[in-house]
């Protein structure tokens, strides 16, 4: 008898839990298709009241993510808007000088003159192209080679042609080289070199040239006007690599890793020596000297402008974003805010050495073996580095 009653007790127990989970459900189940139903209105704004930023970059920045933005764009009317955001309506052409920063920057007439050059032209971004190379990529190559180089450094480009920049056919896949050039003028004491230009390009075929000033700060220009150029000449191409006209690279590495490299991992590849946890110098002696009346803030993980690697799907993201980023005067970590604004990062690279080698290292062929970039090194260095890799009697353990 007792044990009838002990099953009958459990046979309870199972039952109210069942009931109760069912129930449960049940109203769960009633509050989802309710909430389907219902309209939800917010208690407060989503969107914070903009408010301008002190630092000159930073608000074209907030201007160009105002502009980029639909859904606040379409919401608002310009009586509504702030006076800094009326810039959105300038009508002028973009490439004339902008003569209100010299008051919308409070130290405008202290800055060294290569920071008013670039204010004054910031908004810039189109010019004319000088020489152009457009059937190079007529066979999408494989890797295309583009080296940042000034008019009268004829001696690196020829050494590059004659070391790790020869285009054709290495490890059975097609190689193409260009240069990349701004001009170079009379405003910065350079002498007339535009005939032995036009002959060099009439030989090699391999110059691509701009009609803007060819500066330190205009290597952003430079960048942006490369990323056009390839979506209209050379889209085809599945890996870039982009450098200095001053480094030393191991063509055969860079060949040797693309083939490693995965597909999926392939078309978001963009690989260097990364810097991260950096901000802008504020030393006035510092090549990469930034005001703060121009910049405030950190800068994004970006790979040093000596050299590095990316995908040709990545290099078609970029060109499409960096409408959407304000020239910054430092194009590497112009790169860098470009690659952030895609919600993606650079790759550090232990092969990429933008800072050099240990001295005692630097005459050992086999300390090249491994690498992909060297920086710096001279013409004559590329040349020797060159003739070292190319041995088929180098071993290295």
């Amino acid at each position: 008898m007792a044990g009838v009653r002990k099953k009958l007790k459990l046979i309870v127990s199972v039952t109210m839990v069942n009931l109760f989970i069912f129930i449960l459900i049940s109203r769960n189940s009633s509050q989802v298709k309710n909430s389907q139903n219902k309209i939800h209105i917010p208690s407060k704004p989503f969107w914070a009241k903009l408010s301008t930023s002190p630092a000159f970059w930073n608000r074209q920045q907030q201007i160009l993510d105002f502009q980029n933005n639909p859904v606040i764009w379409a919401n608002s009317s310009g009586t509504d808007l702030p006076d800094w955001l009326n810039e959105t309506s300038l009508t002028s052409d973009l490439c004339r000088p902008n003569f209100r920063v010299t008051t919308q920057v409070k130290d405008y007439n202290t800055l060294p003159n290569r920071f008013k050059d670039f204010l004054l032209y910031m908004r810039c971004r189109s010019y004319p192209i000088m020489m152009d190379q457009p059937d190079i990529c007529k066979e999408p190559p494989f890797l295309l080679l583009a080296i940042k180089s000034l008019s009268p450094h004829f001696d690196r480009r020829q050494a590059i042609r004659q070391s790790w920049g020869r285009a054709g056919v290495i490890a059975n896949r097609t190689v193409v080289t260009v240069f990349l050039l701004g001009n170079a003028t009379s405003e910065d004491h350079h002498p007339d070199l535009s005939e032995m230009l036009l002959y060099e390009s009439a030989k090699h075929k391999d110059i691509v040239q701009w009609d803007f000033r060819d500066s330190f700060f205009n290597l952003t220009v430079k960048e942006v006007l490369f990323l056009e150029w390839i979506q209209a000449r050379c889209s085809g191409a599945r890996f870039i690599f982009k450098g200095d006209d001053d480094v030393f690279v191991n063509t055969y590495r860079i060949m040797e890793f693309l083939n490693s490299v995965s597909e999926p991992k392939a078309r978001d590849l963009f690989v260097g020596d990364v810097i991260t946890n950096a901000g802008p110098h504020r030393d006035k002696k510092v090549k990469y000297f930034i005001p703060q009346s121009m910049y405030v803030g950190s800068y994004p993980p970006y790979a040093g402008g000596g050299g590095y690697l990316y995908s040709g799907d990545i290099a078609a993201r970029l060109q499409n974003v960096s409408s959407h980023v304000a020239l910054y005067p430092i194009d590497d970590v112009y790169t860098g805010m470009c690659l952030r604004k895609l919600g993606l990062a650079p790759e550090k690279h232990k092969g990429f050495r933008t800072f050099n080698i240990d001295e005692k290292y630097r005459s050992n062929p086999c300390a090249y073996k491994s690498l992909m970039l060297v920086h710096p090194r001279t013409p004559q260095e590329m040349i020797k580095i060159w003739s070292w890799l190319s041995r088929p009697d180098l071993t290295c353990q």
